[in-house]
Formats: C-alpha cells, structure tokens, sequence
C-alpha cells in the first residue's frame, strides 16, 4: 500500500446534507398543513395536537441533531466556537423532542389511545432519554466546569461513537413512525402516500449523507 494519505473534502456531502434539511421541512410542512390540517396544541380536533409531534421530532429534533454533528464540517471557527455551536443545537434538538413527546401524550390523553404500545414509540422514547444523558454528560466533560484535558481526550471518541449511534436510532424512530403513519392512515399510492414515502426516502439519505460528512475528514487511505 503507499504511503500517500489522501483527503476528501466533506464540503460537497455537508451541502447536499443542507439540500436535504431543506427538501425533507418542506415536505413535512405540506403533509401536515395541506393533508393533515395543520398545528394546535388546544384544538378540539385532536389529530392537530398530534401533528406538532412529527413536525418537532423531524425537524427540530433529528434534522438539527444532523445539523450539529455536521457543525465541525460546516462552520470555519474555532474549536472552542465548534463545541458550543455544536451543543446549542443539540440543546434545541432535546427541547423540541420534549415538547414532541408532550404533544403525543397529550394527543393520547385526549384521545383515549394507550401510551407506548408499538416498537416506534419504544425506539423513540429510549432514543430521546439517550440523547439527554449523552448531552449531560457532554456539558460536564467539555464545557463547564470541563473535565481536565486528559480525560476529554480519553472521552472524545466515545463521545462521537455513541452521538453517531444515538442519530441512527433517531433515523430509526423516524422511518418507523412514518411508516406506522401511512398504516394506521390507510394511505395508498395517492399523493399523500407519495409525500410520506418521499419523506421518508430523503430522511435515509439525510442520515447516509451526515455520516459520510463526518467521517470523511482527515481520513487516509
């Protein structure tokens, strides 16, 4: 093998990363605006209080956490700079899972449906506990009070593993909650139907393309 390492520049997956962010809001808006009739947490039509759900799990939730593991690639800053960037964004992510999860309870409560009976609801709630401790943790080690530098060394490359991990069960969550979505709504091949598929098509590659993004970086072969 030769010695020349070689790099591979993360820029063009990270844009096509951002295209992705903005192509799967897009289709999320139309869904539950057109097709679902929108966005209330007190209304008496209770698939509206449902709604915020979706909408803050995909986009505040998963697209941001995509957003802020990409933040190393995407920003030109410090370091310093990159970690707090990176942790306001996951901080937004947490809340606006919060609220998601308040807004299905609620949905639930209101509605008289049983709470964590599908796989969905278990991969999403064990997803969202995981993703509180790991930032937690994180906030601890790297930012105040900050742990000594040998130990943010030692702790780093887990750090990245289990981030990576926790953003693919959040894929996860997401795919299956579409799915289980277009069952229960009896969608066909209808427009509807093609939104959902699309949707969640375009969260795959979202997923794939901040994978690539990250580990292409300084990476020799």
């Amino acid at each position: 093998m030769p010695s020349k390492s070689y790099r591979v520049s993360p820029v063009p997956m990270t844009l096509f990363a951002h295209l992705l962010f903005i192509a799967i809001t897009t289709l999320m808006l139309v869904w539950l605006l057109h097709f679902r009739e929108g966005l209330d947490f007190t209304s008496t039509n209770k698939p509206k209080i449902f709604n915020i759900h979706p909408l803050l799990m995909v986009i505040g939730f998963l697209l941001l956490a995509g957003e802020a593991i990409m933040a190393y690639t995407t920003v030109p800053t410090s370091s310093k700079k990159h970690k707090l960037y990176h942790m306001i964004l996951h901080f937004i992510a947490l809340v606006a899972a919060v609220i998601g999860l308040y807004a299905v309870f609620k949905y639930h409560n209101e509605s008289g449906i049983p709470h964590m009976y599908t796989f969905h609801s278990w991969i999403g709630l064990s997803t969202i506990i995981l993703f509180a401790l790991q930032w937690l943790l994180s906030f601890l080690t790297f930012l105040f009070p900050g742990a000594r530098t040998s130990t943010r060394l030692r702790v780093a490359p887990w750090h990245a593993l289990i981030g990576i991990i926790i953003f693919l069960l959040a894929i996860v969550a997401a795919e299956t909650g579409l799915v289980q979505k277009f069952i229960f709504l009896g969608l066909t091949r209808n427009q509807e139907g093609l939104i959902l598929n699309f949707t969640a098509l375009l969260i795959l590659l979202f997923g794939i393309s901040v994978g690539v993004a990250v580990l292409l970086p300084g990476r020799g072969y």
